[in-house]
């Protein structure tokens, strides 16, 4: 074998990936057809559920001391949902994908890590030992896994052939990355009577300190083929339509179109090949969906594929990939479908939509209805199917409280890479003895109720039953 596990692609969902495999001590090459990194912005903001996961690697400081990153509202459908301080630790955070890549790669090169450029996959065959990948440039990797991070118009997909139903794209908008004159808020979409929309969002500041936005045009007459340039003159008369003289382009640094396609592949896993990220599931750009999915792919995949490399996981634990993943990526389709009809993205002023939407934008008022769709729309709202016989507790499948226990919080004790178990009153101690090589047990001063976290920093055991039968189904037999 070349390496325990191939990751084809260095977006932020394969970088997320080979930093996780990093943390387990898994030998790992991770490859890219770009001959070198892309400077398009694409992604624009961070969840909260993304923050806190990289808050658990110890990334989070170090990555938002890369710039200004400054904490945005949320939105479902164009309609803000403010963030609640008491609810979700982390508030989002505009952080252009382009800085998250840049981060990555600099974050795995430290460590040894370095992303092989110039790679393009044409080639893979798989059996029951490994995966053996061939690439344009006449190279070959033998790997024991190989992950697909390379996007919506993923190689590796094609190369299995894997079913990616959905619905395929009948419209297009312009998205550009701008600077702009006359902005007066972080946030908004701006309707005008005729159907022509605009929303803009911050994503930090050039190498000059000036403002930068994400500019996205929609609206009857503006779906053009993905083929034809976005120019300058677009972009003024798409401002001029929306906001009249208000709003006024300064420079336009880059603009494609995007579609509304929305597909999701039948399995995530096949064989020794696993999909995350756009290979996956591809859907409108709202709220950033797509890149923070990608990331919690990686997040959800790494720890499952260090224990089968490391040889302590358990049985069917590398299904769990697919059966965790896949309903959270459907979620996310569905709600982007919705948000896509209540915004009329179409501009077609149809009155049923309108109605639709001024109805639902009334409930969106709403505490609870806000909680909702904030918690939907930042990641938080997942909650795991994790089937051991305790699933009814109410935090089970859901991601662990930062609990402060003492010596340290949650996400801290969650750095090591490992499992924890919180033992409040040292019932436990013998039990979890067993398995210290991969679980880390916090005793006395926990002030909590016990639980067994897993290393993506979800809870798969609480209360106060025996824990060994959710040790055994997610963290092996014991050594």
């Amino acid at each position: 074998m070349d390496t325990n596990v191939l990751i084809v692609g260095a977006g932020p969902t394969g970088m997320t990936l080979a930093n996780e495999l990093l943390i387990a001590g898994v030998s790992t090459v991770l490859a890219d057809k770009l001959a070198q990194r892309s400077d398009l912005s694409r992604a624009g903001g961070v969840q909260s559920r993304t923050l806190e996961a990289l808050d658990q690697r110890g990334l989070l400081e170090p990555l938002l001391a890369t710039g200004e990153h400054p904490a945005i509202t949320g939105h479902f459908a164009g309609i803000p949902l403010p963030h609640d301080a008491n609810r979700h630790r982390l508030p989002w955070r505009s952080v252009p994908q382009v800085v998250i890549e840049e981060f990555f790669e600099q974050h795995l090169a430290a460590h040894g890590l370095h992303v092989r450029r110039d790679h393009e996959l044409v080639a893979l065959a798989q059996d029951d030992d490994g995966v053996t990948a061939a690439f344009a440039n006449g190279a070959t990797l033998r790997s024991r896994y190989l992950v697909a991070a390379d996007g919506a118009h993923s190689a590796v997909r094609s190369l299995l052939r894997a079913g990616f139903p959905g619905q395929p794209g009948t419209l297009t908008i312009a998205a550009a990355d701008v600077r702009l004159g006359g902005v007066d808020a972080p946030t908004s979409h701006t309707w005008n009577a005729d159907g022509h929309w605009a929303a803009v969002f911050p994503l930090g500041t050039d190498p000059q300190g000036r403002q930068l936005h994400r500019l996205v045009l929609g609206g009857p007459g503006r779906s053009l083929p993905r083929e034809i340039p976005v120019t300058e003159d677009e972009i003024r008369h798409g401002l001029s339509t929306v906001f009249g003289t208000r709003v006024h382009l300064l420079e336009l640094r880059y603009a494609r179109r995007i579609t509304n396609a929305s597909r999701q592949v039948e399995q995530y896993r096949h064989g020794r090949v696993f999909l995350a990220g756009d290979a996956a599931h591809v859907h409108l750009p709202l709220g950033a969906q797509g890149m923070n999915t990608g990331m919690q792919d990686a997040l959800n995949l790494g720890w499952k594929l260090g224990a089968a490399v490391h040889g302590w996981a358990p049985e069917n634990l590398l299904d769990t990939y697919h059966a965790e993943r896949h309903p959270a990526g459907a979620a996310v389709l569905r709600n982007v479908r919705a948000q896509s009809l209540l915004m009329d993205w179409a501009g077609t002023r149809d009155p049923e939509v309108l109605a639709a939407r001024e109805i639902f934008t009334d409930m969106a008022q709403l505490p609870d209805a806000q909680r909702h769709l904030a918690d939907l729309m930042s990641g938080m709202a997942i909650r795991y199917p994790l089937l051991h016989g305790t699933e009814a507790h109410s935090l089970v499948g859901r991601p662990a409280p930062d609990l402060d226990l003492g010596p340290a919080r949650v996400h801290e004790l969650l750095r090591s890479g490992h499992g924890i178990l919180l033992d409040p009153a040292d019932t436990f101690a013998g039990v979890a003895g067993r398995w210290s090589d991969r679980v880390d047990r916090v005793g006395q001063g926990a002030r909590t109720e016990p639980m067994l976290i897993r290393p993506d920093g979800y809870v798969c055991w609480a209360g106060t039953a025996d824990p060994e039968p959710a040790l055994n189904r997610w963290f092996g037999e014991p050594r």
